[in-house]
């Protein structure tokens, strides 16, 4: 009989909470009918897709009417950056951070490929995004600012609202990737102040493959993707209605106690820190101390790779930020840009926390991760 290890990789996905999965059951059993059928089977499933945008919009703080449905954080990014740029055609300049997901770096990247220019800010050593930098980087041309609300690897939370005025005060429109922050801490559009917000749903505990897109009223944005009406014309495409009903399930589950588990969490994550660094002489953080996501603990092993200690505990599910291509192995760009140099970085593990995570998992996580480590460094 095997026994799985102990989940600490809740930065790449999470289960689903048993209520979404209740949730989700009927509208793949036995409500089949299309949302823009107009008789009663199409009804059925519009009204719960309608209900869900009411679940979603609740979560952040804005109208139904401003979700968007999308099939997952990638298709939201993509369609913020693109369909924002494509409207305001006349403005060649986009700013963003040199540590944001694939999902965002590469639609960046692609924009400059084809006529825009692109300015990428720098972050420093606790992986904060420079405000200063922004101010003199946004202009008159700038057409969009995107920046993560926080950081997939390390969990460093950035400065939205403050780039978000930056952003206003020469006209351009600010986009926030808020895929890692939904859920584990409060994330409130109209105080943020950005017009443009994405969504993951499995990232919060809803299924892989659906998202969402907060679109603030007004906000010129074209579709990318072509074809019917289907959510306003945004993101045609028929709606998995399932998901969907999961999604708005899981973003009300969530909010209904999301001070007193941030708070049972981030007890649990500094209880880890301490177990690890009482065992492992030198261990050192990645990311600010305290201007981060409440589960995310991201650390470097001294003299050893993330990777290798990973390896010497297989009773832990984690994961490191470096990759690994044909037997060579690259340190994470996100912690090479805190200042770290690559050869210390590659020794960075990533630790998440989620909300199943139990005072027994963080124990015998702290022990084997420790074990591994004194195996190493004793070779």
């Amino acid at each position: 009989m095997t026994t799985d290890p102990i989940y600490l990789d809740h930065n790449a996905t999470t289960p689903l909470l048993p209520e979404v999965v209740d949730a989700m059951l009927p509208y793949l059993r036995e409500h089949f009918g299309n949302p823009s059928s107009e008789h009663a089977y199409g009804a059925r499933v519009r009204n719960a897709v309608a209900r869900a945008r009411e679940q979603v919009a609740t979560l952040i703080g804005c109208d139904p009417d401003e979700v968007f449905f999308t099939s997952g954080g990638t298709e939201a990014n993509n369609l913020a950056i693109r369909g924002v740029t494509e409207v305001l055609e006349r403005k060649h300049h986009v700013v963003t951070t040199v540590i944001e997901h694939p999902a965002t770096a590469r639609p960046c990247a692609w924009l400059e490929k084809h006529g825009h220019s692109v300015t990428r800010i720098h972050v420093d050593s606790d992986g904060r995004a420079s405000v200063e930098e922004a101010r003199e980087a946004i202009d008159s041309d700038t057409a969009l600012v995107t920046v993560m609300h926080s950081n997939n690897e390390t969990g460093v939370l950035q400065p939205i609202a403050k780039f978000a005025q930056l952003a206003h005060a020469r006209g351009a429109i600010i986009h926030t990737d808020a895929a890692q922050s939904l859920g584990k801490v409060p994330v409130q559009v109209r105080e943020l102040g950005v017009d443009l917000l994405s969504i993951a749903g499995h990232k919060l505990y809803a299924p892989k493959g659906v998202g969402a897109l907060y679109v603030k009223r007004g906000t010129p944005l074209a579709p990318f993707v072509l074809g019917a009406s289907h959510e306003r014309g945004l993101r045609p495409g028929t709606e998995n209605v399932a998901s969907i009903v999961g999604l708005g399930t899981a973003c009300e589950v969530v909010g209904q106690n999301l001070g007193e588990s941030a708070a049972r969490t981030k007890e649990l994550r500094d209880l880890l820190w301490e177990r690890l660094a009482s065992g492992v002489p030198g261990l050192a953080l990645n990311g600010h101390r305290d201007l981060r996501l409440p589960n995310t603990l991201n650390v470097r092993f001294p003299r050893t790779s993330g990777n290798a200690v990973l390896t010497g505990a297989p009773e832990v599910a984690a994961s490191t930020g470096s990759a690994c291509h044909a037997g060579h192995e690259s340190a994470s760009t996100v912690i090479v840009a805190m200042g770290v140099a690559p050869e210390d970085a590659l020794s960075s593990v990533r630790l998440t926390l989620g909300r199943s995570t139990t005072a027994d998992d963080i124990s015998r996580a702290a022990d084997a991760l420790v074990r591994a480590w004194r195996r190493l460094a004793a070779t």
